[in-house]
């Protein structure tokens, strides 16, 4: 039987705030990808550029054959037929030739492995030029960590990785070559040429299956690569808390914030009530303070409003300077929820409101 100690403490561990739960915000992947730890595969990026050298060398094959041929002729029909020994300008000429037909003949290839894989990377990851890791550190000379990374599971999911592809191309090829045997077994019949094409298309046909299966395999680890790195990066509730109050502020200050905003507010309007002409009540909810300025406004407009215990405010200051308060519970209703503190009043009030200044006004000249 399990002690009930037990029982609570596996229970409150279940509910711990410091389980990774969270998906990374974006700040955490923009704090992560500027200090350069992005995702991507590097079996993508080599199946890329091993798939576009293939077809380089596919297209360049004839002009790479003819470069060679020639010059390969030329050194024993010049060169390598002399009985004297060459002379300081046949070699140098000699090394000019030589450099020119390997630039020629592998130029071609180092170009493409460069923008292919430059592009490949670019589509991955995007701009990136940052110093951070090359930044010194301790941990990565500390024996212990190294021990650690040797021993961890993504050291262990790249060695299966690494296993699954030999196996899979080792088997590939086995299966390719031994339904090639038949025709292996006819070579000995052929002409050098017929044997070159043979052996070109049979070479190419290996190399297509063996890049295809390469592939899917990279396609694989790409996918496994962003799980594993947005894994890594996964917050706590406490740590996305904590992100939030640096990037919006302490929650408890804004709010403070907000409620000095309020009495601000609230202080300059009640300074305005004593200029009012009306105020119009319900009588007990709601109080609207409005003001006909000609020099201001074409038509009267609402200085101060409030429910409740702003309200009573109002009608206390608005008492005490001798500002006349009316009741008419529709229009203060209708002004209430139609008009903001500043607003002219709309037209479908005009009657009303028009009828309670002509009677404050009949009053005053009384």
């Amino acid at each position: 039987m399990i002690p009930m100690e037990n029982l609570i403490k596996l229970n409150l561990q279940l509910f711990s705030s410091d389980e990774k739960t969270e998906k990374p915000t974006p700040k955490k992947l923009d704090d992560s990808r500027k200090k350069g730890q992005v995702f991507k595969s590097r079996e993508l990026n080599s199946v890329v550029v091993l798939m576009t050298l293939f077809v380089t060398l596919k297209i360049y094959s004839k002009t790479l054959g003819d470069t060679l041929h020639r010059f390969t002729k030329l050194i024993f029909e010049n060169y390598m037929l002399e009985k004297n020994a060459l002379a300081v300008s046949d070699i140098r000429k000699l090394f000019l030739m030589m450099m020119n037909v390997f630039v020629r003949a592998v130029g071609p290839f180092l170009a493409v492995a460069f923008i292919v894989g430059l592009t490949a990377n670019y589509l991955q990851v995007g701009f990136l030029f940052t110093f951070e890791p090359l930044k010194p550190k301790l941990s990565r000379i500390n024996p212990l960590e190294g021990f650690k990374r040797i021993l961890s599971v993504k050291s262990v999911v790249e060695l299966i990785k690494a296993n699954i592809k030999i196996f899979l191309v080792g088997y590939i090829a086995y299966i390719y070559v031994k339904g090639q045997i038949q025709n292996i077994y006819k070579l000995y019949d052929m002409s050098v040429s017929n044997i070159a094409r043979y052996i070109s298309s049979m070479t190419f046909g290996l190399v297509t299956r063996v890049v295809g299966i390469l592939l899917v395999l990279a396609i694989l680890d790409y996918v496994y690569q962003k799980w594993d790195y947005h894994k890594n990066l996964k917050m706590t509730k406490q740590e996305v808390k904590e992100e939030y109050k640096q990037m919006e502020g302490d929650p408890k200050i804004k709010s403070k914030i907000k409620e000095k905003q309020r009495q601000i507010a609230m202080s300059r309007m009640m300074q305005e009530v004593p200029k009012a002409d009306v105020i119009i009540t319900n009588p007990t909810h709601f109080a609207i303070a409005i003001k006909y300025d000609k020099t201001m406004y074409d038509a009267p407009y609402v200085i101060a409003k409030g429910q409740d215990l702003v309200a009573q405010k109002i009608k206390e200051i608005a008492s005490k300077n001798d500002v006349p308060l009316v009741e008419n519970k529709p229009l203060a209703r209708g002004l209430y929820k139609a008009v903001e503190i500043g607003q002219i009043i709309p037209e479908d009030l005009y009657y009303a409101v028009a009828e309670v200044l002509a009677y404050v006004y009949s009053l005053k000249q009384q």
